[in-house]
């Protein structure tokens, strides 16, 4: 027979040559060609393809030079251009990451490099993709696996780190410093505040009770009056008051000499009669 048989392997592309030029890609499975005329000239794997990015070094946009490798996940979409379109896939597109990277690094400063790598990661793919299209490749992400910068550099970022955690621990200090103050001044207003209530209370309280003290007194003293009229009015009440009278007038002589060394004394001081018989004339008079 002038056939041959062959078994693709699937996720493989066998590119077939007849005569020297391109004639068809095998697919995955049976397939027949002509002995002579037809060879094997590629064979393009379609899986994911995972390519290590060499260490090199790339300058910030703030003049720091640094050493940066990555990861490169790519797939060939299009068997066709990956075999006549570049000469080596895989080289051509490691050196375009490299490139590409040294390129967006530039436009980054120190800091921005560490905050946005997945920018970065973004952008290197996107530039990439652009320049890949006519090899019938497609990155699919690129990650960045290690950062190495100057010795000097590094402890610089050190001591930067230390001094901004020292100005946090500072801030947060002086916040509760000023939180604890906050907190006693206004215990101190609300204890002012509760002491002068209770203290305005208080007088209150005594205020009312001394009018009340004041009011009772005089009610009682309205009402004995009015009863001592009353009994005045009764029979024999002259007699009762002159007696009432006179045992005043004696309990007052005998308390003389107790509150003071001088004492004035009536001429009739003995004359107790006398003193009760005026009594009963004033009261004549009243009437």
């Amino acid at each position: 027979m002038n056939t041959m048989v062959l078994f693709v392997p699937q996720q493989e592309a066998w590119v077939v040559e007849r005569m020297g030029r391109f004639h068809r890609i095998l697919e995955p499975g049976l397939n027949f060609l002509i002995p002579v005329l037809d060879r094997i000239r590629y064979v393009q794997s379609l899986k994911e393809i995972v390519i290590d990015v060499p260490e090199q070094s790339a300058v910030s946009l703030d003049n720091v030079t640094l050493q940066i490798d990555g990861v490169l996940y790519l797939r060939i979409l299009d068997p066709f251009k990956a075999s006549y379109g570049v000469e080596d896939p895989e080289y051509a597109v490691t050196q375009l990451a490299q490139t590409t990277m040294r390129s967006e690094l530039g436009k980054l400063t120190l800091d921005k490099v560490f905050r946005e790598r997945e920018s970065l990661n973004s952008n290197i793919v996107h530039s990439i993709n652009q320049a890949s299209d006519d090899w019938g490749i497609r990155c699919l992400r690129y990650e960045i696996k290690d950062i190495h910068v100057p010795p000097r550099v590094k402890e610089s970022m050190q001591m930067q780190v230390e001094a901004e955690r020292k100005k946090r621990a500072t801030v947060l200090e002086s916040e509760g410093t000023r939180e604890a103050a906050i907190n006693v001044a206004e215990g101190c207003k609300q204890a002012q505040i509760l002491a002068s209530e209770g203290e305005k209370a208080e007088q209150i309280n005594k205020a009312t009770g001394e009018a009340q003290a004041v009011l009772a007194k005089a009610e009682a003293k309205a009402k004995a009056i009015r009863m001592l009229s009353d009994a005045l009015t009764e029979q024999n009440g002259n007699a009762a008051a002159s007696l009432s009278v006179a045992e005043q007038y004696v309990a007052a002589f005998s308390n003389l000499a107790k509150q003071t060394n001088t004492v004035l004394l009536p001429s009739n001081t003995g004359d107790v009669p006398g003193m009760v018989t005026q009594v009963g004339i004033y009261e004549k008079h009243a009437q």
